[in-house]
């Protein structure tokens, strides 16, 4: 059965699409089979992967909102053994549409489930809030990755997410847990930027990733040639990286 993974942070640009599709890619690279979820009305997971939104016939809001199944609405993408679940900005309807449904925060994982024996890793790409989707995504999850920015307001919002998942945890989804924070746009020759990763450290202990997102061109560059950056630029930075990160989720997991 696969592992589900959500990464998500309410807050902005710190690097939860970036991680997904790279991440993602890496664990495919290495034999594993994967699903990418774009839960974000932004699309940009799916057009980072080089696949036109409006181009798609079928997507997650056609799943959500008309039980459309996954299995048909999912594609192949560049990578070998990854596939993607595509979002489009219609998707920014279906937070309305899912209030009229029964069970409304448990709809992405009754969708999920048929599907769940055919991949290793499900990994979900949350959307920068805390809506209905973003609940849903963390109640289909079997963990969380939070992203975090190696910036001033790193920590930020993270008490809000932290509150939430308690909620989740307390009233939908008993068995999630934090899979790890991952400090992301990593500059070791900042001492802002390793300030951070001791405060980090000294927070949550183990439950920070060793791997770190290092501030890279390479990864900025890639989405913009619908590549994720194992692709892109096999030996940069960005690459090695995010290998790292696949494989200590994988040593994790077992």
């Amino acid at each position: 059965m696969g592992k589900i993974i959500a990464i998500a942070n309410q807050k902005g640009g710190v690097g939860k699409t970036t991680t997904s599709i790279n991440l993602s890619a890496a664990l495919a690279s290495v034999g594993k089979r994967v699903l990418l979820i774009d839960a974000d009305p932004q699309a940009n997971a799916t057009s980072g992967l080089g696949i036109e939104p409006k181009d798609m016939a079928s997507t997650i809001y056609e799943c959500l909102v008309d039980d459309y199944p996954v299995q048909s609405a999912t594609v192949s993408t560049c990578v070998e053994g990854l596939s993607l679940l595509g979002s489009r900005i219609d998707l920014v309807g279906a937070e309305l549409e899912l209030v009229e449904k029964d069970h409304r925060e448990r709809v992405l994982r009754t969708i999920i489930e048929p599907v769940k024996k055919d991949y290793d890793y499900i990994i979900i790409d949350c959307s920068p809030s805390l809506g209905v989707i973003t609940v849903n995504a963390l109640t289909a999850a079997d963990s969380v990755i939070i992203p975090v920015q190696a910036e001033y307001f790193a920590l930020e919002g993270i008490s809000k997410l932290l509150n939430t998942i308690r909620i989740i945890k307390g009233k939908l989804n008993a068995a999630l847990r934090i899979e790890g924070f991952l400090l992301t746009m990593y500059d070791a020759r900042l001492r802002l930027a390793n300030e951070i990763f001791e405060e980090l450290k000294g927070h949550f202990g183990e439950m920070v990733f060793n791997t770190v997102i290092p501030r890279n061109i390479r990864i900025s560059e890639a989405p913009s040639h619908g590549l994720p950056v194992i692709l892109y630029d096999p030996t940069c930075r960005g690459t090695t990286s995010h290998l790292q990160l696949a494989q200590e989720i994988i040593a994790r997991s077992n």
